[in-house]
């Protein structure tokens, strides 16, 4: 028979000395600290997190977090004593220490037997057989003709199954996005983005549509979807495959005109200059300088006087 589903509980370290590394837990209790006993195990000289910070308890389908330390376990920017946990919350391990994202999932049930296996029997003894005359020995088989044989169809090669879909869930996420003099926060996730009044960030731009794109945050990072069905994204100049997922230092165009952001650590997004728009801006800078070059031929004269009388 199979045992109930195990869960697996993923911390995502997105800030501190394991910034970027997953780590999978399925026991009932993980300890998290310095001490070589944890199973969440900080550097030795990271003195600010105790021998034994912090512990994520199991109870039923749920995980409380317990605080064990001298400077303290925040949740979602809240200190706490102990605090049932969310996909999504984020961890920090004393304030602005290591900063972990809290996720579960499900593993597979275990194949267990509830019964040993039965031995077999013996096999009942045959009776011996009575002797019977030789038969004549049988006339050999023609063989078919090697022409009329059918030919054996090939075996189709296997074809690899497609990998499970991203799904968007809503999960508790901080996103920061900046633009122009804008400064728009969300705590929780997927949002969308686009020219429409009923969009979470409504951008005044003439290339963006209604709808234009969704961020959400699935399987530890955060991810960009196209809602127009027309591929205009673009990540580092590259059309994207959606969903795709967004790493620090990615530069996401909404549209080849824009608008570009620049996505940083810890969920934030900030707004760039388009290829067109620097050009745009060098053209204005030459027009300028020319419009300027007869009124210096003019003052100069006078500048002169002034220095030299």
């Amino acid at each position: 028979m199979k045992q109930p589903f195990a869960i697996i509980v993923q911390l995502v370290h997105i800030h501190g000395p394991l910034k970027g590394e997953i780590q999978e837990f399925s026991s009932n209790e993980i300890i998290i600290g310095r001490h070589a006993s944890c199973d969440l195990q900080f550097p030795r000289d990271l003195v600010v997190i105790s021998r034994k910070h912090a512990s994520i308890i199991r109870e039923g389908n749920r995980f409380k977090i317990i605080d064990l330390s001298t400077n303290g376990t925040f949740v979602n920017g809240k200190r706490i004593t102990e605090s049932y946990l969310k996909n999504g919350d984020v961890i920090f391990f004393t304030e602005g220490g290591p900063k972990v994202s809290f996720l579960t999932r499900v593993g597979e049930a275990i194949e267990t037997c509830s019964e040993p296996a039965p031995h077999p029997e013996p096999p009942a003894p045959q009776p011996e057989p009575s002797p019977v005359s030789q038969p004549e020995p049988a006339l050999p088989t023609p063989q078919p003709d090697p022409i009329s044989q059918p030919v054996p169809e090939p075996i189709p090669e296997a074809v690899p199954h497609p990998q499970p879909a991203v799904q968007v869930e809503t999960v508790k996420a901080p996103l920061i996005i900046q633009y122009g003099p804008v400064l728009q926060s969300f705590n929780e996730l997927p949002i969308t983005i686009g020219a429409g009044q009923d969009c979470d960030l409504t951008l005044e731009h003439s290339s963006l549509l209604k709808q234009h794109i969704q961020i959400f945050f699935s399987q530890g990072s955060y991810r960009v979807k196209d809602l127009t069905g027309r591929n205009p994204i673009l990540i580092n100049n590259q059309p994207i495959t959606s969903p795709a997922p967004l790493t620090p230092g990615d530069k996401l165009f909404l549209t080849i005109d824009g608008p570009a952001f620049q996505f940083m650590e810890g969920g934030r997004m900030a707004e760039i200059s388009t290829p067109q728009q620097d050009e745009s801006k060098g053209i204005d800078n030459i027009e300028s300088q020319k419009s300027e070059e007869p009124s210096k031929k003019k003052k100069g004269p006078s500048l002169f006087k002034k220095f030299f009388r």
